[in-house]
């Protein structure tokens, strides 16, 4: 009987969360374009406000830096009013920021629209729907959270086109009205679908054994505070920035090198090199998310973070040793983009392994700050060192020297302390068991 109304509930529970899966994705497709479709309003807004183009890219900047340096604090809120009310907070302040960047007369305008509220709207619904998905898929973890995240890097497949058409046909402003109405909505909607995950102790049975024996996970839930205190989330935040940066430098000056490489303009398949290898990139920087996530589900975390960056540090060396051939950049770019875009689901699953889902919203803010600190470090180190050199080969030996370093640490210090924290943890709970 006990074994029919555990099916029963791990039926309809299974159900539900599926439910929010596809809510959270939609809500992460929504705000895509704030970050995938910038470039297209740079040079419009550059030409209305009669300013320079780094004066106008400050609002990116501000954009990157709002959504990740607050995650912790939007976490906590998060955690604490819950997913539906933040969710939809995020998507009014998202919508909001493009349509108050249209009537923007100067730059301050544009800053504070685009810049500062689309970063805490965008920030509030991505740390919310990746703290959600850790907690609603304990045995498909780096599934769920592969599978939002890939929404992030996708959305903007939708958008690009029909914002580029408007852009031309009726101007910036009127684009960014319409489309900031249109997300934001969207946004709004599906928020209303959203609900807390249940506790760990109100989990099926069924779902919790279905866990794979690849994958430990805590028995505690930490409080950030805690987490704080512990050598494994440092490593992990050293190990995220460390990707972060690397993949930052890359995507930040591919134009750039493109050019100086000789193959930007080369025609691969009938079409330009370089729009054909970001229109790639962007593909494979999504698919990668679930993929590599599914695959940690199964043969774990560590082992999925080696082969992800020594497959990324290997492409990294390969596009520089075939750095004249414009078929080989195309391809191996590719390559590059999916083996570091699965940071966004294995680090967020990792974490949450360790260190339980009581406060994953919060603790995950803390871990996304890394990706803040790649994006201030990435493109300006990039910039600077080949001022130096006058050579692309410095950035592309400190990328896969960071891709190596972080694979090693991933396979023979990160899962010697994780099993370290797992051991010492069941040794605690022993003589109260007992």
């Amino acid at each position: 009987m006990n074994k029919v109304a555990d099916l029963e509930s791990s039926s309809k529970w299974s159900h539900n969360r599926w439910w929010q899966l596809v809510f959270g994705l939609v809500a992460m497709m929504s705000i895509s374009s704030s970050q995938y479709v910038w470039t297209l309003f740079v040079k419009p807004l550059q030409s209305s406000l009669d300013t320079s183009l780094a004066a106008v890219q400050v609002t990116f900047s501000i954009f990157v830096v709002l959504q990740t340096w607050l995650s912790p604090l939007q976490g906590f809120l998060i955690q604490k009013f819950g997913p539906r009310l933040l969710i939809s907070i995020g998507a009014i302040l998202t919508g909001g920021s493009w349509v108050l960047a249209a009537a923007a007369h100067d730059l301050a305008g544009l800053y504070l629209s685009y810049g500062v509220m689309g970063g805490l709207g965008t920030g509030i619904i991505y740390v919310g729907i990746v703290g959600l998905m850790v907690q609603w898929f304990p045995d498909k973890r780096g599934l769920a959270t592969g599978l939002v995240a890939a929404g992030y890097g996708f959305g903007a497949i939708l958008t690009t086109f029909p914002i580029a058409s408007m852009i031309k046909s009726a101007g910036y402003a009127h684009a960014l009205t319409v489309f900031g109405m249109i997300l934001g909505l969207v946004g709004l909607v599906v928020a209303q679908g959203l609900r807390r995950a249940p506790k760990s102790s109100e989990l099926p049975a069924l779902v919790i054994n279905a866990s794979s024996p690849a994958i430990s996970q805590s028995t505690r839930h930490y409080t950030s505070k805690e987490m704080l205190k512990t050598p494994v989330f440092w490593l992990l935040f050293v190990m995220m920035a460390m990707m972060s940066t690397g993949g930052l430098m890359v995507i930040s000056q591919m134009g750039a090198f493109a050019k100086d490489f000789g193959v930007s303009d080369v025609l691969v398949f009938g079409l330009a090199a370089l729009p054909l290898a970001l229109s790639i990139d962007r593909f494979t920087n999504g698919l990668t998310r679930p993929f590599f996530g599914w695959v940690s589900d199964h043969i774990g975390r560590e082992n999925t973070m080696a082969v992800a960056f020594m497959l990324e540090a290997i492409a990294i060396v390969m596009m520089l040793a075939f750095r004249e051939n414009a078929l080989a950049f195309v391809l191996l770019s590719g390559v590059v983009f999916f083996g570091w875009g699965e940071i966004f689901s294995l680090f967020p699953s990792t974490l949450t392994d360790i260190f339980g889902t009581g406060n994953a919203t919060t603790n995950y803010g803390f871990l996304y700050m890394a990706q803040g600190v790649g994006a201030i470090l990435g493109a300006p180190v990039a910039a600077l060192l080949h001022e130096a050199t006058h050579s692309w080969v410095p950035i592309f030996g400190i990328v896969t020297v960071m891709d190596v370093a972080t694979a090693l640490l991933a396979f023979f210090v990160l899962k010697s302390w994780r099993k370290r924290m797992v051991t010492a943890e069941h040794a605690e709970m022993a003589p109260a068991l007992a």
